[in-house]
């Protein structure tokens, strides 16, 4: 069986299997539209969470992030999996025992304030805009290799799946597609990251594989920095950020996680608050398959890459320079990938050999976010496993796509038209409104995924320090202080979000350098001087104005006490 026929196969047959279960657990209710009617199994909820959270930047950007820049990545992989812990054990519980399941809810009822409350909103929706914009774009990536069809076209098609389980089956409709999709997309990592291992190394474990010795008798890691410094790059164990950058980049990254709207509201699925604590640590465990193997893969597609345009990893370490391969010579699967645009080769001397370096020589460009799909191609793995890997990328780029529109929908239908502008509007009106906001909710994110601004990781990294400058210390405080209040809170969100917000466009959008840049501080950092920037104007604002009432003093002081567990409201 062709390639083409077994990918169309096992995409058709997942997005089959996907529509099905929206079709099967369509939402009658607001509290099934919204949080799955609270009653979603906890080692469910773990999947579900995982698949929510591990989205196209995890599955198909991260990899191919760490294997172009090495050492500077590892912000990605700390900042993303330790922000997990800090909502696991820092947030969630004490957000679930309050009984709000969205973001602006929370918000709004603990600084008694609809000005909060719709501040939070717009924050929540431009995260969740940033966000969604770099699965849209993954999905788009997907279909433009695998189904023949430019990225733009991908995209689309990608809005149409959405549209069916996201729009119909909401929260309880994602949930158990998302439990589906992990299974996918796990298969499909690691299937083709143990056949890489064994390829490459010899060892079946990808998590232990950069270690590993080649022919060469160097380690993997060993192979890399050679190949790296030969072709003009930074050491790959190296890295060309400062430490400063790397710090602020995976602090952003760890609090924006933390703050991320449509992961919190996956703790109001479950029964209890117990039942919170322990799909979360589900979650961390079904996490951790994927990215502590993501190096391995990493470094194996980086090999694996150079050695094909390039020559070899055992000419690298001899000493030896490489000279470049012919482009007759290179394998089918380069040919492939340039039809889509994503790699492209200019041969500058005529001399019809491809050379790749980081000089004014080099006549390759690579778009980092095929990495991961193009693994199985480069290693001549078998058709089924790159089927599988099509299949497994669309799964985690649609499944977080789905949680983030589900996320602004329900801002807008429950926090901003039911409990703001009309309370009294019916619990079939509001299911209404929330469909309606999804349906335009789509169509904005197709377009963000047409005209992204940057790679899948790095737009999504955006999203994460927007949330860690804006809602994570709104929340954190709401929970920790009682002396916050309305004043200090909105000053803060309106500050953290309006100086990160212009510190982005203006180096993403308005062509800053990074000559200009605070500190030597990226735009994916800089979300952490956003949430200095709140904690610090929230904490004077609100030590120079009123104290909150006792009634919502009582409320903080009640929701860090273990006991009880306040149910989710839809009301």
């Amino acid at each position: 069986m062709s390639l083409d026929t077994l990918t169309f196969l096992f995409i058709g047959a997942s997005f089959a299997l996907y529509i099905g279960i929206a079709i099967w657990a369509r939402a009658g209710s607001t509290k099934e539209f919204y949080v799955a009617g609270g009653g979603v199994p906890p080692i469910a909820n773990g999947m579900a969470t995982a698949a929510d959270w591990m989205s196209a930047a995890s599955f198909i950007s991260l990899a191919g992030i760490v294997s172009f820049i090495g050492r500077d990545a590892s912000a990605y992989l700390m900042g993303w999996t330790g922000g997990y812990v800090l909502l696991a054990m820092l947030l969630a519980p004490y957000l679930r025992k309050f009984g709000k399941f969205t973001v602006p809810d929370f918000i709004g009822d603990r600084y008694y304030s609809n000005t909060a409350r719709t501040i939070a909103v717009i924050c929540t929706i431009i995260i969740s805009f940033t966000y969604v914009a770099g699965q849209m774009r993954g999905v788009g990536i997907v279909f433009s290799r695998y189904l023949h069809v430019d990225i733009n076209t991908g995209v689309i098609i990608g809005m149409a799946i959405v549209f069916f389980y996201a729009v119909l089956g909401g929260m309880k409709g994602i949930t158990y597609t998302q439990v589906a999709q992990y299974c996918v997309l796990i298969l499909a990592f690691m299937v083709p990251a143990i056949f890489l291992s064994v390829q490459v190394t010899g060892h079946f474990l990808p998590q232990t594989a950069l270690g590993a010795t080649l022919e060469s008798g160097q380690s993997v890691l060993a192979t890399l920095d050679a190949l790296s410094v030969e072709l003009g790059f930074a050491q790959y164990t190296a890295g060309s950020k400062t430490t400063v950058d790397l710090f602020f980049m995976t602090a952003a990254l760890m609090c924006g996680t933390a703050g991320l709207p449509h992961v919190i509201v996956r703790f109001f699925t479950v029964p209890r608050v117990k039942d919170a604590r322990v799909s979360a640590g589900w979650a961390l465990i079904f996490i951790a398959i994927l990215y502590t193997s993501v190096p391995g893969v990493a470094g194996f597609g980086r090999v694996n890459l150079i050695e094909t345009v390039n020559g070899t990893a055992e000419t690298a370490a001899s000493g030896v320079a490489n000279t470049g391969v012919k482009y007759e010579d290179i394998p089918e699967w380069f040919s492939r990938w340039e039809n889509t645009g994503l790699i492209k080769w200019e041969d500058k001397n005529n001399d019809g050999v491809v050379f790749y370096s980081k000089t004014d020589a080099n006549e390759l460009t690579v778009n980092r976010d095929i990495m991961v799909l193009a693994n199985p191609e480069i290693a001549q793995l078998p058709a089924w496993v790159i089927a599988l890997v099509a299949a497994g990328a669309v799964a985690a780029a649609l499944s977080t796509a789905a949680g983030l529109l589900l996320v602004i929908s329900t801002s807008i239908s429950h926090d901003l038209m039911k409990k703001t502008i009309n309370p009294n509007i019916t619990d079939k009106q509001e299911l209404l409104y929330a469909r309606g906001a999804a349906v335009v909710a789509i169509l904005v994110a197709g377009y963000f995924g047409v005209n992204p601004p940057g790679f899948v990781a790095q737009v999504v990294a955006l999203a994460f320090g927007l949330a860690a400058c804006s809602v994570f210390p709104a929340i954190l405080m709401g929970i920790f202080s009682k002396r916050m209040n309305t004043q200090g809170a909105v000053a803060g969100m309106v500050v953290g979000i309006v100086s990160t917000m212009a510190y982005i466009v203006y180096f993403k959008f308005m062509g800053g350098t990074k000559d200009e840049m605070w500190f030597g501080i990226s735009p994916e950092g800089f979300g952490t001087v956003g949430m200095i920037l709140n904690f610090i104007v929230a904490k004077v604002v609100s030590s120079m104005t009123a104290e909150p009432p006792v009634e919502i003093q009582q409320i903080v002081e009640d929701i860090r006490i273990p006991r009880g567990a306040g149910a989710a409201q839809s009301h």
